[in-house]
């Protein structure tokens, strides 16, 4: 028996090491789980706040945490802390009002420790805003039953006799997130509209762990949520309970993972799109699923043009999807239904009018989908109404119930705060121009599974690679940036990594939340990630990067070709030996100054996108744009899903022409460009095998910063390519400038003429 038990100890000791690959030299094992008490509050309300904004006008003073009740919120529910709030949002000089159009110098936290905050308006939220409540005891903001606002939450104001003005230009509303709260209507009446979410947000942006109460009286006229426009953008892990609408939402692309309805109306109403990918939906006790509007295949009527729903529970309800227009033959709106579970639902897919056109039940819909579909070399479309190509998933990419594996946004609630370790205590300065590279890597080196690495709210200058050992988990503050700079970088031909995430082929944790990533140019030999580390053995997805984002940058005028203006050689290199949970993460070369008025274009020059070695299993939730050569390559891949991709293709080529001013290199699988193949590819696959494209928009709207190619789809050839050693399978594609949306071996196959369905071209299903 003490043999026996001796093996125990000795299985579970390999075990836990086998999490960390890397472990630092303070400690002799790894952190292990949390050891914060039930009655402790949040780690991150008591941890020491020594946060700054580098480049603010003033950094010595500007404050970036703001918690609530240090400006004299009460969460007591009696109390009125409106103002409060709406003060601790807005001080400062922050970027909101209508005056500001974008700022990255005036980032804050608004956060609230557990209670109940009346609220009798809105609260409106400002530029480049986390507000953060307690993971352990998520507050509540209790809407008083007078409330007056248009939402309890607006993320863009209407201007008050603005004629339809906001704050933000909704597709520049980026850099906002809210987790951790519970919104309460229900002191409203329930003959009186009200929202709790007004969400009209563009990309960097997230809702994770919201809970929204409503009413649930017949005819009521609450609702959960409101989008009417913009460009997201990632939420998961929400939950709507009650209203007329769950969700009532428009956006150009949305990333939706564990959406929950329950009791409502109608769980989700769709407005418009170019498309959505829901992944993970339950819905109970409601009256109508999915609301459509449908039936807009030209410019001038925009409807839903792509609605793809993966891993769905549908229990008590009706009707599960309604159109508001039959498709009749042709397509009016992509929808792809992909492992949807029916328990007690009349009817699976139906129109307004009453028809049916699926039959539910108590059933399981394994792959169906309508509108046009594909398969290999054949540019023929065939309608359809009925069951469609079922991708093959490997168990590597599905939980234990055969879903597609999801994994909510790390926030330790069960850590105390003597389990974190902050790096400006450890030394960094975090002020954008001290050089902090040997104090970041001695720390990794002393704490990687020791602690929790917390990067207080900076700018972190590097000049050299940064090596983060497997087992290490990392949490920003206010999205902390490390920024990369100096001659190491410089070389276009002698490429250098940034942050290594991973030795190769190691094993282990590795989690980074809310960091941006960045370069102080030129820097044309940078590449920002390189993903090496790999998942211990049943521990899904324990390597990963949540909310965090690739942000090149510089204010280099629209226009020129301009050496200086070189910013990477590549954005995030996922290798071989690697796997990857990528979920919210944004790649973006930035075509626009976010912090000049007016917003005004840039040229910044950065050769590739993200690259995939991996042999999986991979998750990418996320988006990539404006590189030189492609957003995305996958070569000798395996084992990905890939929810909603978009894209943009450069605004300035073909001036210059791809892959300028970058050249291609032979060891990174570069595309071959020519004269007619001269813009970057938002999709390039080679030799790949088990790929899962559920959602994707592939766009270009300009040559050489001009539109004119947009009224005929002449502003690039092909953007989308798959190789004919590759195995792929591609639902719910959209495309946007393109004339043909998919080729085989850079010969176009779908042409973007066949498949109108609004601004964007649809195709529903494609495999080969």
């Amino acid at each position: 028996m003490a043999h026996y038990s001796k093996f125990l100890l000795l299985s579970a000791l390999l075990a836990l090491s086998a999490l960390v690959s890397g472990l630092g030299t303070s400690c002799s094992a790894p952190l292990g789980s949390g050891t914060a008490g039930p009655g402790d509050p949040y780690w991150f309300q008591t941890i020491k706040h020594q946060g700054t904004s580098a480049f603010n006008s003033d950094p010595s003073s500007y404050q970036v945490f703001r918690n609530v009740k240090d400006f004299g919120a009460k969460g007591d529910g009696f109390t009125d802390d409106t103002a409060a709030i709406n003060s601790a949002m807005s001080s400062g000089g922050r970027c909101g009002g209508g005056s500001c159009d974008s700022s990255t110098v005036t980032p804050a936290i608004v956060y609230f420790p557990a209670g109940t905050y009346l609220v009798s308006s809105a609260i409106d939220t400002y530029y480049y805003t986390q507000i953060i409540g307690d993971a352990k005891q998520p507050p509540t903001l209790l809407a008083n039953s007078s409330f007056n606002g248009f939402a309890v939450i607006d993320a863009d104001p209407y201007i008050p006799n603005g004629w339809g003005a906001q704050w933000f230009t909704n597709q520049n509303n980026f850099y906002r997130s809210i987790r951790n709260l519970i919104i309460d209507l229900r002191q409203i009446p329930a003959s009186t509209s009200a929202i709790g979410l007004h969400w009209q947000v563009s990309q960097a942006t997230s809702l994770i762990n919201i809970v929204v109460e409503m009413s649930t009286a017949s005819n009521n006229k609450h609702q959960g949520m409101f989008m009417e426009n913009g460009s997201g953008g990632f939420m998961g892990d929400i939950i709507f309970n009650g209203g007329k609408y769950g969700i009532q939402v428009g956006n150009q692309q949305f990333t939706v993972r564990n959406l929950t309805v329950n009791n409502a109306a109608t769980a989700v109403s769709g407005i418009w799109n170019w498309g959505f990918a829901f992944q993970g939906v339950t819905i109970n006790n409601c009256q109508l699923g999915f609301d459509l509007a449908t039936g807009g295949t030209t410019i001038s009527n925009q409807t839903v043009g792509s609605e793809a729903i993966i891993d769905a529970v549908v229990t008590n309800t009706p009707i599960f999807v309604r159109s508001s227009v039959a498709s009749n033959g042709r397509l009016a709106g992509s929808l792809v239904l992909n492992n949807i579970k029916l328990n007690n639902v009349t009817t699976a897919v139906g129109v307004a009018d009453g028809t049916t056109v699926l039959a539910g039940g108590t059933t399981t819909i394994a792959s169906w989908g309508q509108g046009n579909v594909y398969s290999g070399t054949s540019g023929s479309k065939s309608f359809v109404q009925g069951n469609i190509v079922s991708a093959n998933k490997p168990s590597v990419l599905l939980d234990s119930a055969g879903r597609i594996f999801g994994k909510a946004h790390p926030q330790y609630a069960n850590y105390a705060v003597n389990q974190f370790i902050s790096m400006k205590s450890q030394g960094a300065k975090g002020d954008g121009y001290t050089d902090d590279t040997a104090i970041i890597q001695n720390v990794f080196n002393e704490y990687a599974g020791c602690k929790i690495i917390f990067f207080d709210a900076g700018t972190y200058y590097v000049t050299n690679t940064i090596t983060i050992p497997a087992g290490a988990q990392i949490v920003g503050e206010a999205w902390s940036v490390i920024m990369a700079g100096g001659s190491a970088f410089s070389d276009q031909k002698n490429p250098r990594v940034v942050i290594k995430a991973g030795a190769a082929n190691s094993q282990g944790v590795l989690e980074i939340s809310d960091m941006v990533f960045t370069t102080a140019g030129p820097t044309p030999g940078a590449i920002m990630i390189e993903w090496n580390v790999h998942d211990p053995s049943g521990q899904q997805a324990a390597a990963g990067m949540w909310d965090s984002h690739i942000r090149l940058y510089s204010q280099c005028p629209s226009g020129s070709v301009n050496s200086a203006c070189q910013a990477a050689f590549l954005g995030i290199h996922l290798t071989s030996g690697s796997s990857a949970y990528l979920e919210g993460t944004w790649v973006w070369v930035a075509d626009h100054d976010l912090d000049t008025s007016g917003s005004s274009d840039i040229s910044i020059f950065t050769g590739r996108g993200i690259l995939s070695e991996s042999l999986g299993p991979v998750w990418l939730i996320g988006t990539s744009e404006h590189a030189a050569l492609y957003q995305y390559s996958l070569v000798n891949a395996q084992n990905h899903y890939i929810g909603f991709a978009q894209t943009e293709t450069p605004y300035y080529q073909p001036s210059p022409a791809a892959p300028a001013p970058y050249s291609t290199v032979s060891s990174y699988n570069d595309p071959i460009f020519s004269s007619s193949i001269n813009m970057a590819w938002g999709m390039y696959i080679q030799s790949s095998n088990n790929i899962i494209i559920f959602g994707a928009g592939f766009y270009n709207f300009f040559q050489n910063y001009s539109q004119n190619c947009l009224t005929n789809n002449t502003c690039q050839a092909q953007i989308f390519n798959v190789d004919s050693a590759s195995n792929v399978t591609a639902y719910s594609v959209s495309t946007i400038g393109i004339t043909y949306q998919l080729s085989v071996s850079q010969n176009g196959v779908i042409r973007s003429s066949d498949n109108a369905d609004g601004f964007q071209e649809t195709f529903t299903a494609w495999n080969k």
